[in-house]
């Protein structure tokens, strides 16, 4: 018999490794295969990128929500007669040397520093910060007609402050600089206490609101100017010179009600310069401090004060001399040491 069937071929042979036909990619297979990986890679990439856009729309929502986006804002759209400005005679420093100076620097720099606004009640926006830089601008563009000098780098702040927030910011930058005077300070609590829409009309305690950084010291001028601006009421014609120390002492007098303040007020309406107004306030000053007695029993007696007398240091208080020195005054011969304090109380009495 013979293996083979009707068909011509014997039994497979499964006792070896079973031969598989090559299956080899065509070029439309191929071709099919390499689209459906791009569409893939594609479609991961599109993914990515829309989750990419998304956290960066989110993040520069929070920085604008924070002012932390810069803005170019056409001057024409900022007013700034919603907050009173922190600076006294505004009409000398827009035409002061300093001025000239800073539209050098933009004119040839451009503007380096940003300025802050914020939207009123209007809808428009309003200048917090910056007053000096909006100023130089405006005067470049009237100056130039260049439109370039027509727009301003600006923070938007968004946040819903409450109106004497508004005043600390805006006075923060200059008291941080150290370049507001005493007066200007003052007159800025001055402003804030007439503003119907700061929560409380106290001078006095806006002063601590408005300048909390500020050493104590430094806040108790700010309340003597304060005190001396509001009395004499407009008469001090140049305040941001009157020196601390000045203004202090004449702050004092009339708190005390040493000397005339009506008089005062008069004469400093009539002053002519900034010199007569000087000679005015320390005469003011002068002719009211009380007499000084002679008399030795009128004098109040000072708690405690302190010398040297060679290397050896002295502390007097009332009914008390102390001496510290190098001195080991336990070794010192007793008979010695009494013949000093001998020699000590008889120069007291006599």
């Amino acid at each position: 018999m013979t293996s083979k069937n009707k068909f011509g071929f014997g039994p497979l042979d499964t006792s070896g490794p079973i031969a598989r036909p090559s299956r080899s990619v065509g070029p439309m297979g191929a071709a099919v295969r390499e689209a459906a990986d791009s569409l893939q890679e594609t479609t991961e990439a599109k993914v990515e990128q829309r989750r990419q856009n998304a956290r960066d729309a989110k993040d520069y929502r929070d920085a604008a929500e924070q002012g932390r986006v810069l803005h170019a804002i056409p001057l024409a759209e900022i007013s700034t007669d919603d907050l009173p400005r922190d600076r006294l005679e505004l009409d000398s420093v827009a035409v002061s040397a300093e001025m000239d100076e800073l539209k050098a620097s933009i004119r040839e720099r451009g503007q380096k520093e940003p300025v802050e606004v914020f939207l009123g009640e209007d809808g428009r926006y309003q200048l917090k910060k910056g007053w000096r830089r909006f100023t130089a601008l405006s005067q470049l563009l009237d100056e130039t007609g260049d439109q370039a000098f027509g727009t301003i780098l600006a923070r938007i702040d968004r946040a819903q402050d409450d109106r004497i927030t508004r005043y600390i910011d805006m006075v923060e930058e200059n008291v941080v600089r150290e370049d507001l005077t005493f007066a200007e300070m003052a007159q800025v609590v001055i402003a804030a206490a007439q503003d119907d829409q700061v929560d409380g009309s106290d001078a006095e305690a806006l002063v601590g609101r408005l300048f909390a950084s500020l050493h104590k010291m430094k806040r108790s001028y700010i309340r003597s100017f304060v005190f001396l601006l509001t009395t004499l009421d407009g008469s001090l014609q140049w305040p941001k010179d009157v020196s601390r120390n000045l203004g202090v002492d004449v702050a004092r007098a009339l708190k005390a009600g040493q000397g005339d303040a009506a008089d005062l007020r008069a004469k400093l309406s009539e002053c002519q310069s900034r010199e007569d107004q000087a000679l005015v306030l320390a005469a003011f000053t002068s002719s009211s401090k009380p007499a000084q007695t002679s008399s030795a029993s009128k004098r109040e007696p000072k708690e405690k004060f302190e010398f040297h007398v060679g290397e050896m240091k002295v502390t007097a208080r009332n009914g008390e001399c102390r001496i510290v020195s190098r001195v080991d005054f336990a070794s010192v011969p007793k008979d010695k040491l009494e013949q000093a304090i001998r020699a000590f109380e008889l120069a007291l009495r006599g």
